[in-house]
């Protein structure tokens, strides 16, 4: 049987999971040369490719000096745990990337201490050594003191560590000394990380993530535990609930390079994708028939914020989007259960109204960005943090937020964080930036990216991860600013806007169609004021149309999806359809 080796790539956000997998499918020559090729081949998802980040994990194939290497793409972002905490089963090791300028950062921490914790072999490969400024050594000294701090076994601190750019496609046992390939690398995880065993025994399979096709429906994807699958042969499925159910496999296939190669049988160690199953769920064992042995479930860690998700029932529902019923909107979040575990989805008295629990505001609007996108019509709430009674006493969940920013701009940032109930931990200089560390209440988050970025003139490097539910701290004192709310419908004139300039600033442009209790603006003052954008200048034969001088009206304020979630207060609602994002009053009286 051929060795094996499953690898899975840990990183933080950014840090270049992707980039690295690419080089290591090059040094495969996995890819046809005749073909045009594209960077970060396995984020292939429009999101990931716009936000620049992993979302899904991917699994891709190589074969170096007679080994077969599944490797494991990993997403860096905390949000997306659930996806993690799964596809860390399937390896054997990890390959844990820092980057040389900026060290081990808080998701780091986060999907490094889940992989001690499955006793899984670390390589840490400092990566982008080629930076201004960047200290390999020291951040070589930090990874060894962060596996410290998370109980990391004898055998798992004395880990292997390679140096390298895998933008520049080198990777060296010295950071000092450049090569001109990976091959390092490839040799390192040969040589630190266990080959697979092959155990014996009845067989066992996890399924630890779904894939779908339009052709055989769902796929199981999972690691062989014990024992052989064959194709043909009768199994039994072991849920989550204790109950089994008898299943056959029809087709069975192994990652090959970046797609997949069907097999007659699978061996232990190796991970393969399963068609023909139905009604399995992520989780779930394939087991022998005569006596089953279910394997013990992944544990996800639970949400900590939720939104109400409900129908468009504005002015202009139905103008843009294709599904734009409850019964749509129902079938949808229900469907995306059964693939995104750290979701939930919770039905209200009202039909059309639903509650999704996630992981952060990123969790979800990145479902929501993919709904809108296949053609859904929405409307979402602010979103709410989820709090727990604790021994009698209100708790709510806390985050460790770390931001980097220019020495001159650090008081603005700390004092943004202290107004929403943010302690300091750490203020350290790194480089020519400063290095704060808070912990402070999710709520405190919703909004806040935004105020630090326009405080310190868009220099401040934000992240943030989840760390514990803490005790409740009480309401923050800030002053919020009111809206500006449309009183009439039709087309903003340009009259109007120009008028009103003073009095805020605006959300739309110039013929833009509004409609009754759309907020198009922000108030100077914390009152709300309802206006009429539709207004028109009276003409008269003495006031013609042309003679003003020209209006010199501001740009509008053009908010992400993240940034509208953020924004928005407790008696508004975000529409989201395909094409546009409006803030509304869900009550309005003119």
């Amino acid at each position: 049987m051929q060795p094996i080796r499953n690898i899975a790539i840990i990183a933080h956000v950014d840090h270049g999971k992707t980039t690295l997998v690419d080089k290591i499918i090059d040094q495969a020559k996995i890819l046809d040369d005749r073909k045009e090729r594209t960077d970060l081949l396995l984020d292939n998802n429009d999101l990931e490719r716009e936000r620049g980040i992993t979302i899904l994990s991917k699994n891709v194939s190589i074969q170096y000096k007679g080994t077969k290497i599944n490797v494991i793409d990993t997403p860096g972002h905390a949000d997306f745990g659930g996806e993690v905490e799964r596809v860390l089963k399937m390896a054997d090791g990890v390959l844990l990337l820092v980057d040389a300028f900026e060290g081990p950062m808080p998701q780091t921490r986060f999907v490094l201490g889940k992989a001690l914790g499955l006793g899984l072999t670390p390589i840490v490969v400092v990566n982008k050594v080629d930076k201004e400024n960047c200290t390999p050594d020291i951040v070589h000294e930090k990874v060894f003191d962060l596996m410290f701090a998370l109980e990391a076994t004898e055998e798992q601190l004395d880990f292997a560590t390679v140096y390298g750019s895998a933008k520049n496609n080198w990777m060296s046992t010295d950071w000092r000394n450049q090569t001109d390939n990976i091959i390092p690398l490839l040799d390192a995880v040969l040589e630190s990380i266990p080959a697979t065993k092959y155990n014996e025994g009845t067989p066992q399979m996890q399924i630890t993530s779904l894939d779908f096709s339009a052709f055989t429906g769902r796929i199981a994807i999972g690691r062989v535990f014990r024992g052989d699958l064959e194709v043909g042969k009768e199994y039994m499925l072991c849920k989550a609930d204790g109950s089994t159910k008898k299943v056959r496999i029809k087709e069975l296939h192994v990652f090959e390079g970046m797609g997949k190669v069907q097999v007659e049988k699978v061996p232990c160690g190796d991970i393969c994708a399963i068609t023909g199953l139905e009604g399995f769920e992520i989780g779930d064992t394939i087991a022998d028939l005569e006596n089953p042995e279910a394997l013990p479930r992944t544990e996800i860690d639970q949400p900590t914020m939720s939104m109400l998700f409900t129908i468009n029932n504005s002015p202009f529902f139905g103008k843009e989007g294709k599904f734009v019923t409850s019964r749509h909107i129902r079938d949808r979040l229900f469907k995306e259960l059964e693939k995104n575990l750290a979701l939930k989805v919770e039905t209200t008295d009202s039909e059309d109204k639903f509650n999704v629990f996630g992981r952060g505001v990123l969790h979800l609007s990145v479902l929501i960005e993919t709904m809108r996108r296949e053609g859904y019509e929405l409307q979402v709430g602010r979103p709410q943090v989820i709090l727990k009674e604790i021994d009698g006493k209100k708790h709510e969940p806390m985050e460790t937020l770390s931001i980097d920013v220019p020495e001159d701009m650090a008081s603005r940032a700390i004092n943004l964080v202290s107004l929403r109930k943010g302690d300091m931990l750490i203020m350290e200089p790194k480089g020519d930036l400063q290095h704060l560390e808070f912990s402070i209440p999710s709520r405190g988050l919703i909004g806040l990216r935004n105020r630090i970025l326009t405080a310190t003139a868009g220099t401040a490097i934000i992240n943030h991860r989840f760390s514990e539910y803490g005790p409740y701290k009480g309401d923050f004192t800030e002053e919020v600013k009111g809206a500006i709310v449309s009183s009439a419908a039709g087309k903003a004139t340009a009259y109007a806007l120009n008028r009103l300039q003073d009095r805020g600033r605006f959300f739309i442009d110039i013929n833009q169609e509004i409609y009754i209790g759309q907020v198009i603006g922000e108030n100077s003052k914390s009152d709300e004021m309802a206006v009429n954008l539709i207004k028109g200048k009276q003409l008269t034969n003495m006031r013609k149309s042309g003679t003003d001088e020209a209006m010199k009206i501001a740009p509008k304020v053009d908010f992400s999806l993240e940034e509208n979630m953020e924004y928005i207060k407790a008696d508004e609602y975000l529409e989201v359809t395909p094409l546009s994002l409006r803030m509304r009053k869900i009550v309005f009286k003119a």
